[in-house]
């Protein structure tokens, strides 16, 4: 009985390790994935926003460096919403079911901010 008991431990511990591993895995070929995007970004109470200039594809918008809200609020809007032109360095990654970003298929987490401005430029992202 003593071994039986060992070897379910062991059969769940190593599950574990293989989920973990497995995690691990995911979340690198995710950074590898890592381009440069350029479109219209919008921020809020309730909303993080990113529109891709090339075909309107709509994002949520993961903010990992914490540069990309402060840079759109020192740009001193009155009021929220107000779309900015960006080019971002990140990634797309699957939206999380459980939060606001659900309503999104996919993410666009952020690692680098290049550029904001509030002088959209002519072409597809001037629509």
């Amino acid at each position: 009985m003593r071994l039986f008991k060992q070897a379910i431990v062991f059969v769940v511990l190593l599950g574990v390790a293989a989920t973990a591993c497995n995690r691990t895995e995911k979340a690198e070929k995710e950074k590898s994935n890592v381009k440069i995007v350029k479109g219209l970004y919008s921020f809020g109470p309730e909303m993080k926003s990113f529109t891709l200039c090339e075909d309107g594809r709509e994002y949520w918008v993961a903010d990992s460096v914490k540069n990309l809200e402060l840079s759109y609020s020192k740009l001193g809007f009155e009021k929220p919403y107000e779309p900015v032109y960006v080019e971002l360095e990140g990634y797309i990654a699957k939206s999380d079911t459980a939060s606001v970003s659900a309503d999104f298929d996919s993410t666009l987490v952020v690692t680098k901010v290049i550029k904001i401005s509030k002088e959209i430029p002519d072409g597809p992202c001037s629509q």
